[in-house]
């Protein structure tokens, strides 16, 4: 059999038997593709004849043609996966590429955004009108306790104490923990909360209806999902005239290397943040020492 009718029934197998989505299976198709095409060059068109060699010439090719290597194991991890099918199917022996090391991925550093960019978001949300006061206010919870999406938007009226200034989240594995929230975050939430009680009075009069637990409901009193908040941050960052493609993370990624800047140490954030682990945190020392070295080049005579 060809082998691009072994690829057909692979990326078949992919679609019926493994229910993966259209997308991934048309990607899979095309990293598969160029892998044939490259064994069809070098007169292998018999899955027998695919050996450690021949994925090795392919994973040297792709680095020669400026492929990074992240796609590079991208397409490496395609061809594991057809060829495992191969083997499970009788068409080859062994899986040679299993001998084949994967390239190496380098740390991807999160972009935090800088505390004048974090500055104007905050002051886009229109604060006449509740829906701005709402947005202003989730912004602003965000970056002041570093929440993620899935905390923000599932966060209840009683997890926040005013009285004590702080926040009461629920991350990961349910492990709660509590955050405390500065004077201008706690004010944005405050005039927010003010704003919506006099309008769910006014619902419940009219439609006889119960109030949301949930701090930041959607209209339907449900919460938030989480692309309508990432609708909503990259609307008012566009407003803003940030460059780029900002996301909700962007503004967690701010305040753990902002607390950092600061001075804050290494355990503290990793408490805040809620991870299980302090070499998660790490990461983000990594962004404070690199703006560190930016501002020695700027300002140093001999930088």
């Amino acid at each position: 059999m060809p082998l691009d009718h072994h690829v057909d029934a692979y990326l078949n197998h992919l679609r019926t038997e493994r229910c993966l989505a259209a997308n991934t299976v048309a990607a899979y198709g095309r990293d598969l593709c160029r892998f044939v095409a490259f064994a069809t060059e070098r007169g292998v068109t018999d899955a027998a004849r695919i050996d450690l060699a021949l994925v090795t010439r392919w994973m040297g090719e792709l680095a020669d043609a400026g492929l990074g290597a992240r796609s590079a194991a991208r397409h490496l991890s395609a061809a594991r996966g057809f060829l495992k099918f191969l083997v499970r199917e009788g068409a080859i022996d062994g899986d040679p590429s299993q001998l084949v090391t994967a390239p190496k991925l380098g740390r991807k550093l999160p972009k935090p955004l800088s505390a004048s960019d974090m500055s104007r978001l905050l002051s886009v949300p229109d604060p006449t009108k509740l829906r701005g006061l709402r947005d202003r206010a989730m912004l602003g919870l965000t970056y002041a306790a570093g929440l993620r999406v899935s905390e923000l938007v599932n966060l209840k009226i009683g997890d926040i104490d005013v009285a004590r200034g702080v926040v009461g989240a629920t991350g990961k594995g349910e492990k709660r923990r509590l955050v405390p929230l500065g004077e201008v975050a706690l004010s944005h939430l405050d005039e927010y909360l003010s704003a919506r009680e006099l309008h769910d009075v006014r619902l419940q009069s009219k439609r006889n209806r119960k109030r949301s637990p949930l701090v930041f409901p959607s209209p339907s009193g449900r919460a938030l999902s989480r692309q309508a908040f990432w609708k909503m941050v990259r609307r008012h960052a566009a407003s803003a005239g940030l460059a780029g493609a900002v996301h909700p993370h962007q503004l967690r990624h701010s305040f753990a290397t902002h607390m950092l800047s600061g001075g804050a140490d290494l355990r503290s954030v990793q408490t805040l943040l809620g991870h299980a682990s302090v070499t998660t945190t790490e990461i983000y020392t990594h962004v404070s020492r690199d703006r560190i070295r930016a501002a020695h080049r700027r300002s140093h005579p001999r930088g």
